[in-house]
């Protein structure tokens, strides 16, 4: 596409509204914390669509600002896809690694939050402590799924805005992440020290692999 691409609304209120119904519903937020981290996510979906097929603020200002002989960059919709203009890619920049890799962070981003809601549920159920599944790797995999969903939209369509909010928001999920981590162990004591001792809260052991727990029956029960 070597158009201008942009002030398509129509397009920015249908991609936000189908991202953010499937997040909602892999996702299943039913408690305040839940809705603000939905929230905060829902931020970064608008801001990242508006750029995309509304206004290219990002673009406008690179490629005013350095120039197209510097970054090689030019107002269009394909000059939005900043990686691939920034490697010289000359194909098409939906097929250009970083747009590709992209795929993976954003489709793993949806497995991970919903795989993870499911062992949530169960353990609610039991009205026990959810220690299996992705939870044996990290304490709060469906906030990595959101985290690795921004991530993959970074890859594929890098913002001004959406690189500085990225950051405020892993601030924010660290902090609901903590919270939660509070009552929790306020609940579940001893049980949840040892789980919380062994694995990670967002980024899983990749080489130490005896350091986790494999499944909940490691974790102490009272």
């Amino acid at each position: 596409m070597d158009d201008y691409g942009y002030g398509l609304w129509f397009l920015v209120i249908i991609n936000t509204a189908v991202v953010l119904l499937f997040a909602v519903s892999f996702f299943h937020p039913s408690s305040k914390r839940d809705w603000r981290a939905f929230g905060t996510f829902s931020a970064f979906v608008i801001a990242l669509f508006t750029e995309m097929y509304g206004v290219p603020l990002t673009v406008y200002l690179l490629s005013g600002w350095l120039g197209g002989s510097v970054l090689g960059l030019d107002l269009t919709h394909d000059g939005g896809h900043l990686w691939a203009q920034l490697i010289g890619w000359e194909g098409d920049p939906h097929f250009s690694p970083f747009h590709l890799a992209s795929y993976v962070g954003i489709v793993g981003g949806f497995v991970m939050i919903s795989a993870a809601w499911r062992r949530l549920y169960e353990a609610a159920r039991r009205d026990d402590l959810a220690t299996d599944g992705l939870y044996a790797y990290v304490r709060h995999p469906q906030y990595a799924g959101f985290m690795a969903i921004m991530i993959g939209f970074l890859l594929q369509w890098p913002t001004i805005p959406t690189l500085v909010m990225f950051p405020a928001l892993v601030y924010v999920y660290r902090r609901l992440a903590m919270a939660e981590e509070r009552e929790t162990r306020a609940r579940f004591g001893e049980r949840w020290d040892a789980y919380a001792a062994v694995t990670p809260r967002f980024l899983p052991h990749l080489f130490d692999r005896s350091s986790r727990p494999s499944r909940p029956t490691e974790v102490p029960a009272p």
